[in-house]
């Protein structure tokens, strides 16, 4: 069996052989298949955590009488916590390790949610996720360098893009615990289980620490002690590519957050459905999601990174205008969630592989780490501006405004942006 080679020319790029969507998977030693199983799991945990409080919103605004605007306020600021965290835990991950820096996101967002769940009041919450949200960013910045090392070239795309469809196996186990926990508890102790049971990924941790290894390009560099300033993504010729890929994240982001923090309130306010009857539309665009992550890994490697950028946000606007903008039935409505889920998240799964292909070793997971959370930063303020803009406006001409504004981001900025399908990365030494 080949394995990835961790020296020789950046530029080089392999072609794709076998491009069904589990090639990568039957071709893994055992090491890749451990380590493709933590990220995915620490993704899906992750997602958990975060659809826990657009789950509930609804019912903190109520319990607590805050304002819609305040209570998107807490997505912005937990996402822009994480922007930070990203960045933070990039900058680790070039420093002590990606291993390492994945344990430490893991704790701290598990640790956090439990906070949550002991909020007494709605500034004790949007306190604690404020603080959840740098462990939150961090995760994805250390799980998809680590992912994107391991794996060989020909199959990153693929890999990568395979674990981000843990997000939405993440979100759906948010949905389910909410249907249990409210059909059979009071809506004033059920929110408070929800957060608690977001503590659960600290055990993900005693799993990476016995079966997970460092992927060697990144020993050999750390080895050397290649390691970089915390400002050089923003000089020479890797500013041009900060910037662009920085736009582009802003864009996948603000689209993906515009959208799925408020249309759980949408559905129960305009199309008047209850938290337990609106559970059916949300599965449908979760089961969307999932599938539009499996199909944008499979085409990231079939069409390349640029192109399912490209394509995706397309579709993704077209989808959101209908959907928000049609006087469609509800049933109509329940059967649309499916593309909107598609379109709107099945982008994501080339951006992994992409971010760890377009920097050099010593400066990946601090280049993707940026990258990424810069638009966590920027898609973060999308869900109070939702919020307040709902105030004069309908919900879901807001939702719509903001996401054809974010997905017209993304096509542009992927559009002047390079191809690295097949790229072979090296260690810097």
């Amino acid at each position: 069996m080949s394995t990835l080679q961790p020296t020789g020319d950046a530029t080089t790029t392999v072609p794709i052989e076998d491009t069904s969507l589990l090639a990568f998977y039957r071709d893994m030693n055992a090491p890749e298949r451990r380590t493709f199983w933590a990220c995915t799991s620490g993704w899906a945990l992750d997602g958990m955590d975060f659809w826990l409080y657009p789950l509930v919103i609804g019912t903190i605004i109520k319990l607590w009488t805050v304002d819609a605007g305040s209570a998107g306020l807490a997505v912005t600021l937990t996402l822009l916590a994480s922007a930070l965290g990203g960045w933070a835990a990039g900058y680790l991950c070039d420093r002590i390790g990606r291993v390492r820096t994945l344990q430490i996101t893991i704790l701290w967002f598990a640790g956090c949610s439990l906070l949550c769940a002991l909020a007494q009041d709605f500034a004790q919450l949007i306190t604690a996720r404020t603080l959840l949200g740098l462990g939150f960013g961090g995760e994805w910045a250390a799980g998809a360098v680590l992912m994107g090392e391991t794996i060989r070239p020909q199959y990153r795309g693929r890999a990568v893009g395979s674990v981000q469809s843990g997000w939405a196996i993440g979100w759906a186990l948010a949905v389910i615990a909410q249907a249990i926990l409210f059909g059979s508890l009071p809506e004033a102790s059920a929110w408070r289980w929800m957060f608690a049971i977001g503590a659960l990924p600290a055990l993900l941790v005693f799993y990476l620490r016995r079966y997970v290894e460092e992927p060697r390009i990144a020993q050999e560099t750390l080895a050397h002690q290649i390691k970089p300033a915390i400002w050089e993504i923003f000089s020479g010729p890797v500013l041009r590519t900060t910037i662009l890929a920085s736009l582009m994240m802003s864009g996948c982001q603000g689209g993906y957050y515009a959208i799925n923090t408020w249309l759980p309130r949408l559905l129960t306010t305009e199309r008047k459905l209850s938290i337990v009857g609106s559970t059916g539309y949300l599965a449908a665009l979760i089961i969307g999601s999932f599938i539009g992550y499996l199909v944008g890994a499979w085409l990231a490697d079939r069409i390349g990174r640029r192109n399912l950028f490209l394509v995706f946000s397309i579709g993704a606007i077209a989808v959101i205008i209908a959907y928000t903008q049609l006087p469609l039935s509800n049933e109509i409505l329940w059967v649309l969630g499916f593309p909107l889920g598609f379109f709107a998240s099945g982008y994501f799964s080339g951006a992994g592989a992409f971010l760890t292909e377009i920097y050099p070793t010593r400066l990946r997971g601090s280049g993707q780490g940026f990258c990424y959370n810069f638009g966590r930063g920027i898609g973060a303020l999308y869900p109070a501006l939702v919020g307040y803009l709902s105030t004069t406006i309908a919900l879901s001409n807001a939702i719509a405004i903001f996401a054809v504004v974010a997905y017209s981001a993304l096509f542009l900025a992927a559009f002047a942006l390079p191809e690295t399908r097949g790229k072979v990365l090296r260690a810097d030494v």
